[in-house]
Formats: C-alpha cells, sequence, structure tokens
C-alpha cells in the first residue's frame, strides 16, 4: 500500500516536468486556443488509462453536477489564460504567481464564507505576497503575460471553491478527464476553433514535450489528490509547495532561467513558510 510520501513525491517530479515541458509546448504557438485544446485531449486520453485503478462510483444528486460544470467553466479560463502565460513567462516565475491561488482561496473564505480570520493565514498570505512582488516588480513596467498569469490563478481558486467537496464523489481518473476534456470542447465551440488549427499545432510543436505535458498533468493531479486524501493537509500542503523551489533550480540549472536566482529562491523560501503558516 502506498502513502501520501510517495505520492507527493510523484507529485513534486511531475509538477517540475510539467512546468517545463507545457513551457516547451506553448512558447510559439500559432493559436493558443488550439494548443490548450491539444494539450487538453490527449491529457484526457492519458485519464483513460487510470480510470480501472479507482472505484468506478458517481455521484447520483443532480447538484453535483451543476457545481461540478460551473467549476469547469472557471478550470477553462485558467488553462487559457494560463497557456498565454506560460508561453513567455519563465515556468520559475509562473510557478510563484501559481501560487497566489491559496491566497485568493483565503480571501474568498472570509469575505463569502464568513470563515475566521486567523493571524497564522494572514501572514503566511503576506508572505505569499511579497514573494510575488520580489520576483515580478520591475518600475515603470506592467507585463501582461504576468497578468494574465494572475487571471488564471483566480479562476483555479473559483474552480477549486466550487468543486472542493465533490471530486470525491467520482472515479478520480474520470472526474480529471472531465476536467480537462469538458474545457477543451468549451474552447473549441466558443473560440471556434478549426481541426485544421488544431492540426496545424501539432504538426509545430515538439512532440515529445506534448505528451510529456499532458501524461505529465494527469500523473501530477492523481498524485497530489491522492497524497491529499492520505496525508495530513498541514504536512501535505508546505511539501507540495516545495515544487517552485525545485522549478527554480531545475530552471536555473537546465533551461537558462538564470535572471534574478537569488530573488526566486527568497521568494520560494517566503512561499513555503506562508503555506506552513496558513496550514497550522
Amino acid at each position: 500500500m502506498y502513502d501520501w510520501k510517495f505520492f507527493i513525491i510523484i507529485y513534486l517530479v511531475f509538477s517540475v516536468i510539467f512546468n517545463y515541458s507545457y513551457k516547451i509546448v506553448a512558447k510559439d504557438y500559432n493559436n493558443s486556443g488550439a494548443i490548450t485544446i491539444l494539450i487538453q485531449i490527449l491529457s484526457s486520453i492519458f485519464c483513460l488509462a487510470f480510470i480501472p485503478l479507482f472505484k468506478i462510483k458517481y455521484p447520483k444528486d443532480i447538484k453535483v453536477y451543476i457545481f461540478l460544470f460551473l467549476a469547469i467553466i472557471f478550470y477553462t479560463l485558467n488553462d487559457r489564460f494560463g497557456t498565454i502565460a506560460r508561453s513567455k513567462l519563465d515556468a520559475s516565475i509562473y510557478s510563484v504567481i501559481k501560487q497566489l491561488s491559496t491566497v485568493f482561496m483565503i480571501i474568498f473564505g472570509i469575505v463569502f464564507f464568513e470563515e475566521e480570520i486567523a493571524l497564522n493565514k494572514i501572514t503566511g498570505s503576506v508572505l505569499i505576497v511579497v514573494s510575488n512582488i520580489l520576483v515580478l516588480y520591475k518600475k515603470g513596467k506592467i507585463n501582461k503575460y504576468i497578468v494574465f498569469g494572475f487571471f488564471a490563478s483566480i479562476n483555479l481558486t473559483i474552480a477549486l471553491l466550487i468543486d472542493v467537496n465533490y471530486s470525491n464523489e467520482f472515479n478520480l481518473a474520470f472526474y480529471i478527464l472531465l476536467t480537462l476534456f469538458i474545457p477543451a470542447m468549451l474552447i473549441f465551440i466558443f473560440e471556434r476553433i478549426k481541426f485544421k488549427d488544431i492540426f496545424i499545432e501539432y504538426k509545430r510543436c515538439d512532440k515529445k514535450a506534448l505528451f510529456l505535458t499532458s501524461f505529465s498533468w494527469v500523473v501530477m493531479m492523481i498524485s497530489k489528490l491522492k497524497a491529499y486524501s492520505l496525508g495530513i493537509v498541514s504536512i501535505v500542503a508546505p511539501i507540495s509547495s516545495l515544487t517552485v523551489i525545485i522549478t527554480i533550480l531545475v530552471g536555473y540549472l537546465f533551461f537558462n532561467e538564470k535572471n534574478n536566482l537569488i530573488k526566486k529562491l527568497i521568494s520560494g523560501i517566503f512561499i513555503l513558510i506562508g503555506i506552513i503558516l496558513i496550514k497550522l
């Protein structure tokens, strides 16, 4: 029987792989919607292989499906904004921005769900915000790709808030398939993406990176959810945030992301401390 430690190690490895392979796939796209669909569809196909590993179950309450669909709308927006942001930002920078979703979760919890205002949560949130300012702020400049990353993080937060209590009512792999395949269909329909656009992106992109991105996306999501279900949140959450520091180091060593290394590392440490405080 595998425990949470096994799954958190798998998560850390594949989250870093996902960050950099996605960057490679998206960096020179012709159509951001088409490349997003391509990654989502291929990821959905990989999900099929994991379905037999989990208990087949589905909810009977129609309310669950309504909330799931609402969450999927925001997952779709997260994926769309995320593709654009990842295409031009260092993977290490995007991994820092992504941590803002934790701050948004706390803010939304206080504003909309009347959760208690706790000093540890506020302090942790401030540290995460400071970590972003440290690596993102440049006097007189607003990077539009950072803005896309910011909006991606907000939409991810809303999606998680909506479906946080419903994912465990489905077969885990099938649930992840739904959050990938349906967004692909929504983008295809509402952005009027043509099949030839998707085919062009497939011909253009790095095939190895494409398959690695899609496979690692599925493994990353499954392993993180399993780690949380088997472990203690206050322990699993800080360890999972180590992906930021690992991504920064991998970027420096292998992907020529050498700008502001010290600032990035300090930012990663702030995020780690912030998550620990929040989960106390």
